[in-house]
């Protein structure tokens, strides 16, 4: 294996983390919803981060697959990840 094959997977992993624990505060504020207005007002903004980081996991896992098997489409797939994870820099970036 590569080290930027390596370094890709530690991203890959460290995506799907965030990713899921995004989905399991998800779930409990989905849960919670009722107990608290401010658990409904925050829903919108967690579902919106919970797929951007959805969408950034599965580029990851797509290009780790790509330089895996040294498929044509894994640049493609590396670049979008790249503008993925520049687009979320920029979003997330206190103004």
């Amino acid at each position: 294996m590569k080290p930027f094959t390596a370094v890709l997977g530690i991203l890959l992993g460290s995506l799907v983390s965030i990713t899921v624990s995004l989905g399991g505060v998800l779930l409990v504020f989905w849960i919670l919803r009722a107990e608290s207005p401010r658990y409904g007002a925050e829903m919108p903004e967690l579902l919106r981060s919970t797929g951007i980081f959805f969408v950034l996991a599965a580029l990851a896992a797509g290009g780790f697959v790509g330089m895996l098997r040294k498929a044509r489409w894994r640049l493609a797939c590396l670049g979008l990840l790249w503008a993925g994870l520049i687009g979320t820099g920029w979003y997330y970036w206190p103004a």
